[in-house]
């Protein structure tokens, strides 16, 4: 059951995680931003982005670090999170 648990966290992560690199490759292709899968990644992705873009606005308007630091942010609360479920078990 344990394992199980873990198993499902791990690919909840590495589901938003693609959402996220969904978004970010997106954002390069403007033309295609009414797309459905943009519009999808977009609703889900831009919420946690929004909240490290209030920390670094993106420089000069155009480069927008969030996205890295929202790769990086989501890694170390999948850490956590697996730890937190791991010292249960």
């Amino acid at each position: 059951m344990a394992y199980i648990l873990v198993k499902t966290v791990h690919w909840f992560f590495l589901v938003y995680t693609g959402i996220l690199f969904v978004r970010l490759i997106g954002s390069w292709f403007p033309k295609y931003s009414n797309h459905p899968v943009m519009r999808f990644a977009r609703f889900y992705a831009d919420p946690y982005l929004n909240v490290f873009r209030r920390l670094i606005p993106p420089i000069g308007g155009a480069l927008d670090l969030s996205p890295m630091l929202g790769f990086f942010a989501l890694q170390i609360i999948e850490r956590i999170v697996l730890g937190f479920l791991g010292g249960f078990f």
